[in-house]
């Protein structure tokens, strides 16, 4: 009779057990909210393809851009997020040396040129919340979904500029400025290479008109052999007060102007070249049913209001909502890069800045 009741208790436990798990499983899946898909429909409850509640995202985005759209995501999707943080071009590496079995499902921030070299990693790709993106900034490649624009700016120290009126290119070459201009190169700096094609197109028109050129050579001589040693040194140097003036970008120089350090952010009279950061599906990862759902999510509203009121970062809807410290986009002159053209010509380039400032050094 004891071992009777045993083996009844044991049966009773092991039922009460399976049951647990099972309804567990049910509340996991009917508590995740659904995000809308590529056809604009969605289907709350359910599990991607893999059948995991997981996304592993390669970013190189800076702890702003991801506090304000992962733990978002995660909370409308219901998708647990594994985050790793590197550079681009070192995630672009690891994701090549995974082909075979990917670990990511998402490659999260990064430039056009890096991921049209590199198409082949990526999974063909069109969110239905393309459409409502800004024109100029839709996904006709197929495979990369831009999100946020950052353009080329001066950013200038208030402190230090006293009466030189800096509003532009042009005004770089005041003799006033000489030496006192910082620069990273833009052989090692991509920041500093789109200052660079910026400088190209709105002083020549083109990349290879013999004006632009011009106008980088006498920019080089007024900095006067000074080359900072990365992107973050020359708008730091300003604003820590070493330099009057750094070709930077617009992201940490509105960061500067938010925290109230004593800078202000000019936008180029020749015109400002906004450049996309761009995000794609790994192309034979493990859940791209998730990895869909976080693209849709990173261009719908409430994901770009996130990165507008959060970062200081530049949006791509029309409709999304940015903080009082960012200029409006009507307000900026603006000029179009070719980014096909620059990415097939970057080597090139970058040869001919490095022969011209190795002239102008002598």
């Amino acid at each position: 009779m004891k071992k009777r009741v045993n083996v009844l208790l044991i049966l009773t436990f092991v039922i009460a057990l399976v049951t647990a798990c099972g309804s567990g499983g049910t509340a996991s899946n009917s508590g995740a909210e659904s995000v809308s898909t590529a056809s604009g429909s969605s289907s709350p409850g359910a599990s991607p393809a893999s059948g995991s509640g997981k996304l592993v995202i390669y970013t190189p985005n800076s702890e702003a851009m991801i506090n304000a759209i992962i733990p978002l995501f995660e909370k409308q999707s219901g998708i647990s997020v594994e985050l790793v943080s590197a550079g681009s071009g070192e995630l672009i590496k690891r994701i090549q040396s995974e082909k075979n079995n990917p670990y990511a499902d998402v490659m999260f921030g990064g430039a056009f040129a890096l991921f049209n070299s590199n198409k082949d990693l990526f999974q063909e790709y069109v969110s239905g919340n393309d459409k409502d993106l800004v024109e100029g900034h839709h996904n006709t490649t197929g495979y990369m979904t831009s999100y946020v624009s950052d353009g080329s700016v001066l950013l200038v120290n208030t402190n230090l500029v006293g009466d030189i009126p800096i509003n532009g290119y042009a005004d770089l070459l005041n003799p006033k400025l000489k030496g006192k201009i910082a620069m990273a190169d833009p052989a090692n700096s991509s920041s500093a290479f789109a200052q660079l094609t910026n400088m190209l197109k709105a002083k020549g028109g083109d990349y290879t008109a013999q004006a632009g050129w011009d106008y980088v050579s006498a920019l080089l001589k007024n900095l006067d052999g000074k080359i900072a040693g990365g992107s973050s040194k020359a708008h730091k140097s300003v604003a820590d007060g070493e330099y009057v003036v750094a070709l930077t970008y617009e992201d940490p120089a509105v960061s500067y102007v938010k925290d109230g350090a004593p800078v202000k952010v000019v936008y180029p009279t020749e015109g400002t070249v906004f450049l996309d950061a761009v995000a794609g599906i790994v192309k034979g990862s493990k859940n791209q049913e998730n990895a869909k759902k976080f693209i849709d999510f990173l261009i719908s509203k409430e994901g770009q209001d996130a990165l507008g009121q959060q970062t200081t970062n530049r949006p791509l809807r029309a409709d999304a909502s940015i903080g009082s410290y960012m200029t409006p986009i009507t307000s900026i002159k603006t000029i179009e890069e070719d980014v096909a053209y620059v990415a097939d010509n970057k080597t090139a380039i970058i040869e001919k800045y490095k022969d011209l400032f190795t002239s102008v050094a002598k």
